[in-house]
Parts: C-alpha cells; structure tokens; sequence
C-alpha cells in the first residue's frame, strides 16, 4: 500500500549532505509508489536545497525559514519539524544518522509515541513488505527488522544506500512553511569546527587511518597526502587521539565515528575490538602494519606488513603515476 513518507533533509554550510540523497531513496522504497515529501529547514538556500531534493526523487519539498533555525538545537529543529508532521500525517519519516539524527529522531519519535529503527544499512522489499537491517553488538551480528502497524520512523546510516539517479527535469512544487519557534532553551553564538576541511568522515568513499604507529602528529603528514591523491579523508584511532597526535573529531571506532567508506586505509593501527566496531564494514579494508600478527589484519582485505613510512610513500608515487598514464 502506497505511504506518504517525510524526509528530513540535513545541510551542511549552505548545502545538502550526501546522506540527504539518501534517505529519498530509503522514503521512495517506504513509500511503495506513494509520495516522497522533502523538509529542509534553516535560513539559506532552501529553495535551492529544495529543488535539489526533487532532483534526486522527493516529489515536493516543504522548507521552514526562521532565525532561531540558523544553527542546529533541538529545541528549534523539533518545533519546527513537529509542526510540518502535524500538518502532514505521513505514514513515514526518514533522516539520516547523523549527530543531529541521532539527537532530533529519538525525540521526535518520543513526542509521536512511535518506535524508531536506527542506523540502518539496508532496505528491501520481501513478498510486500520492507524490511530494514541494521548492525548490532558494535557490528558483530546484524538484525532484519519490518513494521507491522504504525508510523515507520528510520535513520538511516550514511555511505550505505545507493542514492537514486539525478534528473534535473524532475518538477515538484518547493513550498514555504512558517513556524513561530518559542521557548528555546539554548542558543547557539557561534560555531568553531576542529575537523579538517576535508571530506565528512561519515561521508567519505576513501579513509586513510592512522594508530599509534603513525608515532608523533607530523606521522600524519603521509596519510594526509596518501588521502589528498585518492580524493578522501584522514581518520584516527582513538589511540592516536588519545597519544595527542590528532584531533577527536578524527576518531573512529565504538566511542568515535562509525564509517563505511568503499576504501579503508589502515596504517599503523592494531585493530582494537572499538576500533572494528566503527570500520569493519567498509566495503574494502587495507592494512599497513609492521605486526604481521596484529588484529586488523584478521578484517582487512589486504594485507601489507612493513613500515608505513616506507609503504606510504610508495603508495602515493604509484598513484600518482597511474593517474599520468591514465
């Protein structure tokens, strides 16, 4: 049976997050032929952002403008997407499992006496009915969950759908709803980001890690590079967060970022239990590590024992290379 279902759309600086894209993906199977209502709400761009969402499948885009939008809190956000599910009566909302995901969905669906299934990495069809898979046990095994009754509410983790194909001929209405935000509790003055300018870690196709072996913070500088020539990002462990040698914005692990690029460059990293819990499910995992015993290897589907500071560079001039000869 067709559904209407929500998307909560999430922004960046002026610009749609990739996770965004999918989460209509996810809505457009939820919704079995139904309608796909995008939400984006901020101060900038929205009818730009919106019509982006129709672009990649929502068939029409609700945005909320409001000053007290500007920066994230929940209090605002929750008003404000509160108010467009009222008037709305979805049968579904969708967003992804972001940090603000994580924070807003669970309130939403507190206030909507709904369940919620989070962190999910894949949605299909079985005999008519979706059903939703999610890791448990920091990974270890996986649950298949499908909903009966009742309101569908997911959060979806990112790097995992496949994001529908682009068509900038698609045409859908982009509305404007007013929403009077009162009583907010925490204002937001200013926004200072530690993380690097690079790509999102939770977004990232490539991810080059580095452990404790990476030895000081100047260890990095290698992986910086490897990273900067296969287009991604840097990653830590939180060993190395904890030695000082990177920021904790880098950490990925059970206390950290969970992430499931294509590409997962391992260097210098043991392979800690926490550490697995954040990356053993990239779709490709490389290690680089002087222990030919180390944990990580037991995951990785390559393997190179050595030095990193002998493997890396090699690395970086072999690609380097290719991409001449290409």
């Amino acid at each position: 049976m067709s559904k209407k279902v929500l998307v909560i759309g999430e922004a960046r600086e002026g610009s749609l997050r990739n996770v965004t894209f999918e989460a209509i993906a996810t809505a457009s199977i939820i919704s079995d032929g139904g309608e796909v209502v995008g939400v984006i709400c901020g101060t900038d761009n929205l009818e730009e952002m919106g019509q982006e969402m129709i672009y990649y499948g929502a068939d029409r885009v609700i945005t909320v403008a409001n000053e007290d939008l500007k920066t994230y809190t929940s209090d605002g956000y929750g008003q404000a997407i509160q108010a467009v599910i009222n008037d709305e009566s979805p049968e579904g909302i969708v967003m992804g499992h972001t940090s603000i995901g994580k924070d807003l969905t669970p309130k939403l669906a507190s206030r909507l006496e709904s369940g919620l299934i989070s962190d999910v990495t894949e949605v299909t069809e079985d005999g008519g009915s979706v059903v939703f898979t999610r890791p448990i046990y920091s990974g270890k095994a996986f649950e298949k969950k499908e909903i009966i009754e009742g309101l569908v509410f997911v959060t979806i983790r990112p790097n995992n759908i496949p994001v529908g194909t682009r068509d900038d001929s698609r045409m859908g209405e982009v509305t404007q709803k007013s929403v009077d935000i009162r009583n907010i509790r925490t204002v937001i003055r200013d926004v200072i980001r530690k993380s690097s300018d690079g790509v999102d870690l939770s977004e990232a196709k490539v991810i080059v890690a580095g452990g404790r072996g990476v030895k000081s913070e100047e260890g990095f500088e290698p992986l910086e590079q490897l990273s900067e020539v296969l287009g991604g990002t840097v990653g830590a462990s939180r060993g190395a967060c904890d030695a000082g040698y990177c920021d904790y914005s880098l950490q990925i692990g059970q206390t950290g970022k969970v992430v499931t690029p294509d590409l997962y460059i391992a260097c210098g990293i043991s392979g800690a239990i926490q550490h697995l819990a954040g990356m053993s499910n990239s779709k490709v995992i490389v290690a680089i590590n002087k222990d030919p015993e180390a944990n990580i290897f037991n995951v990785a589907d390559y393997g190179i024992v050595g030095d990193l500071f002998d493997v890396v560079p090699k690395l970086i001039e072999e690609i380097k290379q290719m991409k001449v000869n290409a």
